[in-house]
């Protein structure tokens, strides 16, 4: 903790600064693929009304080869360790689609629960959002067409022109033995598949599977400091999760995503020069005491300090002299004491707990009167004050005529991030 002294008053900070929050380990399951999915938040002073998460998982296959076609989408894509292989030939012309080349993916919104490390959780929501695969032919494309090529093999043209409800991207790649395409897949598309025109052998295979990915992520500002974990498992094959049909079978059942949330916050409060010294005067100045007699009715001070705060926060009080529940300075000589009342106006963009602004809002001693602040947005170096004030009773008690006395007493305010 550190402290700020003042002359009758004392203020300090209490555990201000980063705080870090995102990685997971879960257990490898028999016949899955894992594969991890990072993401961190950090308060940007440049950005400050920007309050998400950046996925750290660098892409692979689609969206790392077409980044154009997945940002602005917000979409993210990932190689799946799963190969595929037929299980039977595909014949021409079959009238059940899922005896020829289909996906179904599970585009739907699936919400999944992250857990801190003290054991709050939060809610992330996921959908796959796309799919492809590059296919291999035991033979030659042109072989199995009579001499065409893989516009010639799928009814509606090659894998590139996607069947609906799916969406094509107009890119692939193509070879006399290979076939690499993706799919654009809409929330809760179901099926989508194409006919072959021409028998495609046994040993047909997708060499592994790429998924592109949404994500929408909880509000860090809601979020504590730390490392939120959780995963989501997901099955493949036939009538599964991922649904390539019944003849092509996955040599995996299951892919599982790990997900880790990290939180960084950011809570600092800076006291300009001088201001841990509060000297409480009259309105004025003293000299309406000094040359005509006149008592005032209040001691006050107004010190500012610039916040800067992405998380929750408590503040509160300690004190050299406690009263009730505020903070007292004494006279050494007479003894005397008398309450301080301090409160707190913060900037734009931090509120209470109900959402309100806070203005002259009192601060008491101890843990149990803390008042807790949250931020509507990431703040930075933004000015707010404490309201140092001797009510009038109290200002008459100290004040006696012909009577010298200076009254003194340490007040700590802290401002603490650790809530919850």
């Amino acid at each position: 903790m550190k402290r700020l002294h003042s002359k009758p008053l004392a203020q300090s900070l209490k555990r201000f600064g980063s705080i870090s929050f995102f990685s997971v380990a879960f257990a490898l399951q028999a016949n899955a693929a894992v594969l991890d999915i990072e993401a961190s938040f950090a308060p940007d002073s440049s950005q400050p009304q920007k309050n998400v998460f950046i996925n750290q998982t660098p892409s692979g296959g689609f969206c790392r080869q077409v980044p154009s076609a997945c940002e602005p989408r917000g979409l993210f894509s990932l190689i799946a360790p799963i190969a595929f292989a037929a299980n039977a030939p595909i014949l021409a012309n079959h009238a059940d689609p899922r005896q020829g080349g289909m996906a179904k993916v599970p585009s739907e919104w699936r919400t999944v629960r992250v857990t801190h490390e003290s054991g709050d959780s939060k809610e992330l929501s996921i959908r796959i959002a796309g799919i492809g695969h590059e296919a291999g032919l035991p033979r030659a494309i042109g072989e199995l067409t009579n001499g065409g090529w893989w516009d010639n093999l799928w009814e509606g043209g090659a894998w590139v022109y996607a069947p609906a409800p799916c969406g094509g991207v107009g890119i692939s790649t193509a070879g006399h033995h290979g076939y690499n395409s993706f799919w654009m897949v809409p929330v809760g598309a179901g099926v989508c598949s194409k006919k072959a025109l021409f028998e495609i052998p046994l040993a047909f295979r997708y060499q592994y599977f790429v998924f592109a990915y949404e994500l929408r992520t909880p509000d860090p500002l809601n979020m504590l400091g730390g490392k939120y974990t959780g995963t989501v498992a997901y099955t493949v094959g036939p009538h599964q999760d991922f649904d390539m049909g019944d003849v092509m079978i996955p040599d995996d059942n299951q892919l599982i995503l790990n997900f880790s949330l990290d939180v960084r916050h950011t809570l600092k409060v800076d006291i300009p020069p001088g201001g841990d010294r509060v000297e409480l005067v009259p309105a004025g100045g003293w000299q309406s005491w000094l040359t005509q007699g006149r008592k005032p009715t209040r001691l006050f001070r107004d010190q500012t300090f610039n916040i800067s705060s992405s998380s929750r926060f408590k503040m509160q009080l300690q004190c050299e002299i406690t009263g009730l529940f505020d903070c007292m300075i004494r006279d050494p000589v007479s003894q005397r004491a008398a309450v301080v009342q301090l409160s707190v106006s913060l900037p734009n963009g931090l509120t209470d707990l109900s959402g309100q602004p806070v203005t002259r809002r009192p601060l008491h001693v101890g843990q149990v009167n803390a008042q807790e602040f949250k931020p509507g947005f990431y703040v930075d170096r933004a000015p707010g004050t404490l309201h140092f004030e001797v009510a009038p009773y109290y200002v008459d008690y100290m004040i006696k005529a012909g009577e010298a006395s200076k009254f003194r007493g340490n007040i700590t305010v802290i401002w603490d991030s650790e809530v919850g």
